[in-house]
């Protein structure tokens, strides 16, 4: 028990930049507090004692806004950020490492007994108001963005965006994915299909960034193969001619 409370205070602080002491962690993530209690309530089910693990649950809702059916499977350091309005179906089933944000819903779309909640592999990572429904799987390394809303199987290191939820393809929208992740949003990613002119702002500085990596790696490749010492170089020079660059260029 206390192995898994460790790795799931651990993993707040690789997710969660905010977080700065263990005591804060503990205390005041409701995210670990629902997650702590499901395993109590997860137990309870398993054995059996269907009403009290289902009273577990309601108080868990209670305290955190959290809401997980104490029937749902859920792996190690599963990291619920923030967890106001998540809510986690009967036969869900969530892999280890998967990070949900808040707003999230993992729901099903029938009132058919069996499974009718998705399964989330390892790795995945859902954005803050993302609706996940009925008995599909996210591969190991999806992604969903904000909003989306999913109803479909996702393959493994996929991002899916929009409503219905499209997988993202095109070289173009790969690296805006990837440069978004550098700057730490792509979990809150938004879909260019929306009319919206903030989400527009957004793409077209994802963009820019993009095509400005782009040009100074081809202005780095052609500074190496004309000798110029690049950043490495520098620290080690004993000498740097300011007006070697417009010597180069001349």
């Amino acid at each position: 028990m206390f192995d898994r409370l460790r790795e799931d205070i651990a993993c707040v602080f690789q997710r969660d930049p905010a977080a700065r002491t263990q005591w804060e962690v503990l205390t005041c993530y409701p995210g670990l507090h629902a997650l702590t209690l499901h395993r109590l309530a997860h137990w309870l089910w398993g054995h059996r004692l269907r009403w009290l693990a289902r009273f577990t649950s309601h108080l868990t809702r209670w305290i955190t806004g959290i809401e997980i059916h104490p029937g749902a499977t859920i792996g190690r350091r599963v990291f619920i950020d923030h967890g106001m309005g998540v809510v986690i179906g009967e036969t869900a089933e969530i892999g280890d490492d998967c990070t949900l944000y808040h707003g999230v819903t993992l729901g099903g779309t029938s009132w058919n007994h069996g499974k009718r909640h998705p399964t989330l592999e390892q790795g995945v990572v859902i954005g803050a108001g993302a609706k996940v429904l009925g008995p599909i799987t996210l591969q190991a390394g999806a992604k969903v963005g904000s909003n989306a809303v999913v109803v479909r199987d996702v393959p493994p290191g996929a991002t899916a965006v929009g409503i219905p939820a499209r997988i993202v393809h095109g070289e173009t929208e790969v690296a805006r994915q990837e440069k978004a992740e550098t700057l730490g949003f792509s979990a809150y990613a938004v879909t260019r299909a929306e009319d919206d002119p903030v989400a527009q702002a957004i793409h077209g500085r994802l963009d820019h960034a993009v095509e400005t990596d782009r040009r100074l790696a081809v202005l780095l490749a052609h500074l190496e193969r004309s000798g110029v010492p690049l950043a490495d170089d520098l620290a080690t020079a004993d000498k740097f001619d300011p007006n070697y660059l417009g010597k180069i260029v001349d």
